[in-house]
């Protein structure tokens, strides 16, 4: 989905808009936000990117209808991210220095994470630094799309 917001010079933009590819597929999307899965090297299964649709930096920025959904619509993501992944919890954070466009980190903590991985540690996963069973990401990827496609976010 492109949006009228849309940045010639944002790889974001450009991956909403499949110019650039989408490894895995879009998991789900809507008029305000796309989840896909972390490419590789993968830092664990499951650790998923939400994006706005929109081009813009952050939360800040969001206009009334997309500050209005995100707290609901995250909520919704990750109980859902939860069930399929079977994670303890999910780490929530969105930097904003590859991209000038929002892109919010879903990254899974699992009963056997890597104790150096932990809180802010988990950072230090993204590039592959552990082995990731690409069949654990693939189930985890259909899984989470099917869920959401039954159940999706409220509007």
């Amino acid at each position: 989905m492109s949006s009228t917001d849309y940045d010639p010079t944002c790889d974001v933009c450009k991956i909403n808009a499949r110019e650039l590819p989408i490894e895995g597929g879009v998991i789900f999307e809507n008029d305000l936000w796309l989840i896909r899965h972390m490419p590789e090297p993968y830092g664990l299964p499951g650790w998923m990117m939400l994006h706005t649709q929109r081009h813009v930096p952050g939360p800040a920025d969001f206009n009334d209808e997309e500050a209005a959904n995100f707290g609901p619509a995250l909520r919704h993501f990750q109980r859902v991210q939860l069930e399929v992944t079977g994670a303890l919890r999910i780490y929530t954070a969105g930097f904003g220095e590859s991209s000038p466009h929002i892109h919010i980190h879903m990254a899974p903590r699992y009963a056997d994470h890597p104790d150096d991985a932990l809180a802010w540690g988990v950072a230090n996963l993204m590039g592959g630094r552990i082995p990731v069973d690409p069949q654990e990401v693939e189930r985890i990827t259909v899984a989470y799309r099917e869920a959401l496609a039954t159940n999706a976010p409220p509007r």
